[in-house]
């Protein structure tokens, strides 16, 4: 690894430290009593409070002027200002701490933990007058420099030299140091799992854990990630959902289950994909997709108005209102709206023309509900801003949902589109076995002539079913995508701390 002439000096810088006595690596705890968003938020002048205050955080810029001097530390809550004058935190005729280690060997990035009392500036600035400073983490490499300038109209704009999106994802600590707006995308990320689980923990949902090494993968058209396992002698699978286990649970007479889930699909990457992503599942007894539709519908407003502090939002040129009455439209309508045909009692074959005529590009594995897949994802999905529910799927494209009670040829599903986007993905569940076992065979059939997507014959799982499982509506919910809808942010990978990438050599 070469080393950079700015690397050297700090490296340089430590060892003198270190020589004069000081560790720049203590063990012992820094106790910590405030922090800067609750100085800033709760500094009374007239009340003169916030007068023994004990606060840590990396040094971000800094001032040196003689005897005394400015900066500012960054805390996990933002920044602010202290003044450090030589007299005060050094003792005697020692000046050392100031002279030598403030002023000469600590640098941008260095993390230092500073007690004092709280003032304002002539300039009318909060700022941490230091009684005491401690040198806590040595910083040997150094950040980038970020610089805001001003134009005649007040308005600041920021000169970030770690603005490289492949950059950010590899090294996202820095992008977290450098780029606040980063840290608050995944604060929000947080409250909007909070917000999930709340919800469902006040319907006394019950919160579980369901296996991630999986010995036959299912619950959804993926192909998996494939491993070994050495004791057992039996290769497993990166699970792609969870949803089969978690209506074994039903079966075993839970009402109500959830689980936050990572999952894993061993397909294409884009940037509303990656090989690993979250979602929440939860399955709900005695309940069907209709239920399923109010229920979210109601969940996401109070979710959005409590993350967002509004039930509209920005998304790139958009403004999403989640607060309207979302629209729904069957599958077949919605291709008929979006494309003037009507799909409805079309073949195999027919379809493969109108996919022609469409422009759409199509394999020979695809059979007739990937077909209409195709089509309305190319047609008809990109148009969808709006929250809106696509309902009433064909029954080849579903084969864990309950065949529709009315309509011949279709299942009880819906998606709900946002954004453009598949946010969510829900069922009435089949709880017939006999149904369930031709649905599986059927998929087994696809994969026959070379759908890797298609779905593998679960033994285990059919067993349960015929044991009885009662009317069962589930749901999985995209958690990435909603968080990139939530914080107007136009990649996943923007939302992921750490996002898969291809090898720095490759």
């Amino acid at each position: 690894m070469s080393i950079t002439e700015q690397e050297e000096q700090r490296r340089k810088s430590r060892e003198e430290i270190i020589k004069l006595g000081i560790d720049p690596y203590p063990s012992e705890s820094f106790n910590i009593n405030t922090d800067s968003e609750e100085i800033k938020s709760e500094y009374d002048e007239k009340k003169k409070n916030f007068q023994d205050v004990s606060i840590s955080g990396r040094i971000m810029s800094r001032r040196v002027m003689g005897s005394a001097s400015f900066a500012e530390i960054q805390d996990s809550k933002g920044k602010i200002q202290i003044y450090v004058r030589r007299d005060d935190i050094c003792d005697g005729e020692d000046k050392t701490l100031y002279n030598t280690i403030f002023k000469k060997k600590l640098d941008l990035g260095d993390i230092i933990g500073v007690t004092g009392h709280v003032f304002k500036t002539q300039m009318g600035e909060l700022t941490i007058h230091v009684s005491s400073l401690k040198v806590l983490s040595k910083s040997v490499r150094p950040l980038p420099v970020v610089k805001e300038s001003t134009d005649e109209q007040g308005d600041s704009t920021k000169h970030d030299v770690f603005s490289n999106k492949e950059l950010k994802y590899r090294r996202r600590y820095i992008d977290l140091i450098v780029n606040p707006e980063s840290r608050e995308i995944f604060r929000k990320r947080s409250a909007i799992i909070n917000e999930i689980r709340s919800v469902l923990n006040e319907k006394n949902f019950l919160e579980v854990e369901t296996p991630i090494l999986q010995p036959i993968y299912g619950g959804a058209s993926a192909r998996p990630f494939k491993t070994y396992h050495n004791t057992l002698d039996i290769p497993l699978y990166l699970r792609i959902a969870n949803e089969l286990y978690l209506k074994r649970l039903i079966v075993g007479g839970f009402e109500g289950v959830f689980e936050f889930a990572k999952d894993f699909r061993n397909e294409g990457m884009s940037r509303f994909h990656n090989p690993e992503f979250t979602q929440c599942e939860f399955y709900v007894a005695y309940k069907d997709y209709i239920w399923m539709m109010d229920f979210i519908e109601d969940m996401f407003k109070r979710i959005v108005k409590n993350v967002c502090g509004s039930t509209k939002v920005n998304c790139g040129e958009n403004t999403i209102d989640f607060n309207k009455k979302w629209a729904r439209y069957s599958m077949y309508e919605a291709i008929e709206k979006f494309t003037s045909i009507d799909v409805t009692n079309m073949d195999e074959n027919s379809l493969r023309k109108v996919c022609k005529d469409l422009n759409i590009k199509v394999d020979k594995s695809m059979a007739r509900g990937k077909l209409i897949d195709e089509i309305f994802g190319e047609k008809c999905e990109p148009n969808l801003i709006q929250p809106t529910y696509i309902t009433d799927y064909p029954i080849e494209m579903s084969p864990l949902a309950k065949k529709h009670r009315d309509k011949e040829g279709l299942v009880e599903r819906f998606e709900l589109i946002c954004n453009g986007k598949e946010i969510c993905n829900a069922f009435s569940e089949i709880n017939d076995p006999i149904d369930q076992r031709e649905r599986f065979e059927d998929q087994v059939k696809l994969g026959n002539r070379g759908d890797d997507e298609a779905m593998v014959l679960d033994e285990d799982y059919l067993t349960a079913l015929e044991y009885g499982m009662p009317p069962t509506a589930g749901i999985g919910i995209g958690i990435d995508r909603l968080t990139m809808i939530l914080t107007n942010s136009d990649s996943i990978q923007d939302v992921l701390f750490f996002p898969q990438m291809k090898p720095e050599n490759s």
